[in-house]
């Protein structure tokens, strides 16, 4: 699957069911009938998200069992292959012999591009030990018939920073086909593609789609983009035109929901976000993560009333 880094990929939910026993399993049919809807939708200039991500941060990756992890990305896969879209998931691992094994089993179920995450280790590594561990993911990724994306989130708890010397480095490396800049910092962005103008490099929080673009990035990772696909993709079709005035209204309309994506609850949040948008408040509730408190659904709902009317109001609700 040739990889078309121009645009928007939703980071799709991980959708929860309880059993007979009354814990928490994978929906996995809700969860692929939710990803298509998202792929199938369009924004007004006719074209569609061009990625699916999976068991990302937004998927309860951290809450999963490998087997569940695996067991998901097959079923993402085959909607993935429906409309013709990479398939993409995170990796992260205190080891770089950990994270080869990571990389080989993802590539089993159908994964095309691994987000390599820095690795998870209390002590910072050296810039040396950092490229080797990314380095040999980059070797990995080649046996096995994938391509990473380097995964800079300096802003999540527990990810060490990437230098921008580093991500230079490792943006040549033949199976590196895009690197994941997640911060609202994004003069990093404009850092990069100053020093090479051919990057490939996709943002990771909602609230800088625009800024992002404006800073050279060609595309981005959204959650936001799962409740509201036709405004995601529509605000991404005016970037990548370089039209800001039009590509702003919509990020004005949505900032009421997207500020949520750069909170520490993001997954919690947005995920009820999503089960008010289609009337599952319950399966919205249902999750492996945090439970959240009356007050913090009232306000997730009014932000996603709020987003709604702005929305609506500029004919981008699917």
């Amino acid at each position: 699957m040739k990889s078309n880094w121009d645009g928007v990929m939703p980071a799709v939910f991980t959708w929860l069911k309880e059993s007979k026993s009354g814990t928490l399993e994978i929906d996995f049919d809700t969860t692929q009938k939710q990803a298509a809807g998202i792929l199938k939708a369009q924004g007004k200039g006719g074209s569609r998200m061009s990625g699916l991500v999976g068991s990302g941060t937004l998927g309860e990756n951290s809450y999963l069992s490998n087997k569940q992890r695996l067991s998901l990305l097959k079923s993402l896969s085959e909607v993935a292959k429906e409309y013709n879209v990479p398939l993409i998931s995170g990796a992260s691992a205190e080891t770089k012999e950990e994270l080869t094994k990571i990389i080989e089993g993802l590539a089993t179920v159908g994964v095309d591009t691994v987000m390599v995450m820095p690795p998870k280790t209390k002590a910072v590594p050296s810039e040396t030990k950092m490229y080797e561990y990314y380095a040999l993911s980059e070797v990995t990724a080649k046996d096995v018939g994938v391509t990473i994306m380097p995964y800079n989130n300096p802003d999540a708890a527990g990810y060490h920073a990437l230098s921008t010397d580093l991500l230079l480095r490792l943006s040549v490396l033949p199976k590196v086909t895009a690197l994941k800049i997640s911060t609202i910092d994004v003069s990093i962005i404009e850092t990069l593609m100053l020093e090479n103008k051919d990057l490939k490099i996709l943002a990771g929080v909602d609230t800088v789609t625009v800024h992002a673009g404006l800073a050279g990035a060609c595309g981005g990772i959204t959650g936001v983009g799962c409740i509201f696909p036709k405004a995601s993709v529509t605000m991404q079709e005016y970037v990548l035109k370089g039209e800001w005035a039009e590509a702003n209204k919509i990020s004005k309309a949505l900032n009421s929901l997207s500020y949520l994506d750069a909170q520490p609850l993001l997954m919690e949040y947005l995920k009820l976000a999503m089960g008010i948008h289609h009337n599952d408040v319950a399966g919205g509730l249902r999750t492996f993560g945090k439970k959240l408190t009356k007050q913090q659904m009232d306000d997730v709902h009014a932000r996603y009333i709020l987003a709604k009317e702005r929305l609506e109001v500029l004919d981008l609700i699917s």
